[in-house]
């Protein structure tokens, strides 16, 4: 008992301390080509409209972010080899990377992956997809602004004058 209040004391100096360099991820995964590459499939994924796109909520590094830390490395490398073959693929159809192609082009290439007879593409795909709606859905603007995510639901009226009910007594 006296340890687990001892660890409850001391944790919020023990939290206090973090930043991002801190919760920073310490493994790199993904080379800046590719996680620029990333950053453009998730903004294809869910775009700019009248609400900001997944790359401008950074998603893009919660997907890297989530398959460093919470998947294993077969997954870490099929996402490395499917971005590298993203790109390949961009550059046999269109004769230009991802990044350089329209919305158009870009939806098409996502289309053919996700269509595909290979299992890892079609893993690729399904993985970056899935991280994304879940970065997308669970970032900071979307709770706040959209789906109106409240902390702690309800809210107390402590002073409210408390008036009694006439209930009826059974005969």
């Amino acid at each position: 008992m006296a340890g687990a209040v001892g660890g409850l004391i001391s944790l919020p100096a023990w939290a206090n301390g973090w930043t991002t360099e801190t919760v920073r991820s310490s493994q790199q995964l993904l080379s800046s080509g590719q996680a620029e590459l990333l950053a453009e499939l998730v903004e294809t994924i869910i775009p700019v409209t009248d609400t900001p796109g997944a790359k401008a909520l950074n998603v893009h590094k919660f997907v890297q972010k989530m398959v460093a830390d919470c998947y294993d490395k077969s997954t870490q490398e099929n996402l490395q080899k499917g971005l590298d073959s993203l790109d390949g693929l961009a550059q046999k159809s269109y004769s230009k990377s991802f990044a350089a192609g329209d919305t158009a082009q870009r939806t098409a290439l996502l289309t053919q992956l996700a269509k595909s007879t290979d299992t890892a593409q079609k893993d690729f795909y399904s993985l970056v997809k899935n991280l994304t709606i879940r970065g997308y859905m669970s970032s900071e603007y979307v709770m706040t602004n959209l789906t109106h995510y409240q902390f702690i639901p309800g809210h107390y009226y402590g002073c409210v004058p408390v008036q009694a009910k006439a209930t009826s007594q059974p005969k």
